[in-house]
């Protein structure tokens, strides 16, 4: 978006919205507050034309702080509070960092980089500020080990999928994800609730997940999104009885076909589908036939200005919505000559349609044979007892890896019949899954840890 565009959704926010609010699981606000307030006591004009880190303990005011130094700052680069603080100078001499928005300055002294201490809540009437710049949104991959690579967004880019969608009918959505709006899939849907004309209620750090879906149903949300693990966190808990929203979306990992059944028995009135996005490629496309994968005909160009093609076996997307580069003086080139993101995420066509198989760089080698952990996880989660697995190697002398399984049950009741749960799930492998593939051993446990960006977490 141009500069003169930021001015013109700033006035739209203004606009007749005071009934519409961003909450979180302490505070309120007006979206309409978002375009005359400041979070910032004064020192937004400080932050004109400069690369600047938002790192800030809310969401609430996180999400405030982004609108209001959208079209000031020249980069912003949204810090998750997961950061690791290691990987700092690598990130402010990458992203040329020069300011650093916080309310716990302690934790960013010593960097040699201007502080900027924001105003807390309530918000502060606001002088108008030149908007002259089209700001850069930086955002952090989520990748598991390593330093985050930094990808690079315009706020046009990031609302693309959002400006293409068809007005909602009816009465206002109220939205809430179980992401973080600092990242890319929360992002999505903060700015798809306040461009949409709905509210939206923010995860909590810490809250349980019956605290937190009881809060949503309290706060009469419709619309929500979050991982397949997400879900089937939220599946085991008893507070999800009570929850009873229209429009259900799932992202960030593989949708199998027995998360989106369960979904479907929990709720039955409700629009129920999985959509396909990331930090790097943007929002591509959405399924919404209640099955797992995509149809074939989605490759190519399709009528959303999404461009799909398949290279070995791995999926690529070009359009408006993808980022346009990665950020930093050693990072690799994000797109191919010809505008096309490799996305890293195998597929593989059966039929008339394409399947996710996994992540390229989590193959486990069995003697020189590939195993994607998803594949094998989708078989063992069609089991009626079973919530949620993972598949993870063992080092083995003679093949160099092995494939185990931990399983979490749907319901304590069936813990007593662990045995005849491993056998079952044992004959479905064999009759899904080449040898190669067969988990040797599968244990039962209590829980599966989910990383803060609500995927299954695979290196714990």
């Amino acid at each position: 978006m141009s500069p003169r565009e930021i001015v013109a959704l700033r006035n739209y926010l203004a606009a007749g919205l005071s009934d519409r609010t961003l909450s979180d699981g302490t505070d309120t606000l007006a979206i309409g507050e978002i375009a005359y307030a400041t979070a910032l006591g004064g020192r937004l004009a400080e932050l004109a034309g400069r690369s600047v880190v938002l790192s800030l303990s809310t969401q609430l005011i996180s999400g405030v702080a982004m609108i209001e130094i959208d079209g000031v700052a020249r980069q912003m680069l949204l810090c998750p509070p997961d950061f690791d603080m290691k990987y700092a100078p690598t990130l402010i001499a990458d992203a040329q960092i020069d300011a650093i928005v916080t309310d716990d300055p302690a934790r960013w002294q010593g960097l040699g980089v201007d502080l900027i201490v924001p105003a807390r809540l309530p918000l502060q009437p606001a002088a108008p500020v030149d908007r002259l710049h089209t700001t850069h949104w930086l955002m952090l991959t989520s990748g598991t080990t390593g330093a985050p690579k930094i990808v690079a967004h315009t706020l046009a880019a990031l609302t693309g999928a959002i400006v293409a969608d068809a007005p909602a009918k009816g009465a206002p959505p109220t939205w809430a994800t179980f992401y973080d709006i600092r990242r890319y899939g929360g992002l999505q849907i903060f700015l798809r609730a306040i461009l949409g004309g709905g509210s939206m209620v923010l995860s909590t750090p810490g809250e349980s997940i019956a605290d937190h879906l009881a809060r949503l149903a309290a706060r009469g949300v419709t619309h929500i999104s979050g991982t397949p693990s997400h879900w089937r966190k939220a599946l085991m808990s008893a507070a999800l009885s009570t929850f009873r929203p229209n429009y259900v979306r799932l992202s960030g990992e593989i949708a199998d076909q027995a998360v989106l059944d369960s979904l479907r028995r929990a709720f039955p009135e409700a629009s129920i589908g999985h959509a396909y996005a990331s930090t790097e490629a943007g929002v591509g496309f959405a399924v919404n036939d209640g099955r797992e994968g995509f149809p074939a005909a989605m490759i190519g160009a399709n009528a959303n200005g999404v461009d799909m093609k398949v290279i070995d076996g791995s999926l690529r997307i070009r359009s408006g919505r993808t980022a346009h580069t990665y950020v930093g003086r050693s990072a690799p080139q994000l797109t191919d000559a010809d505008g096309f993101v490799d996305t890293g995420d195998m597929v593989e066509l059966r039929d008339d349609r394409y399947y996710f198989v996994g992540r390229r760089d989590g193959i486990i080698n069995v003697g020189g044979l590939k195993v994607h952990p998803e594949e094998v996880e989708a078989v063992i989660n069609r089991h009626p007892a079973v919530r949620m697995s993972r598949i993870r190697s063992r080092r083995s002398p003679i093949t160099g890896a092995l494939v185990v399984a931990d399983v979490v049950l749907a319901s304590v009741s069936d813990a007593g019949r662990t045995a005849e749960i491993r056998e079952a799930i044992l004959a479905d492998c064999k009759q899904s899954l080449p040898p190669h593939k067969l988990p040797v051993m599968i244990s039962f446990v209590e829980k599966l840890d989910v990383t803060a960006s609500g995927k299954l977490a695979r290196h714990a």
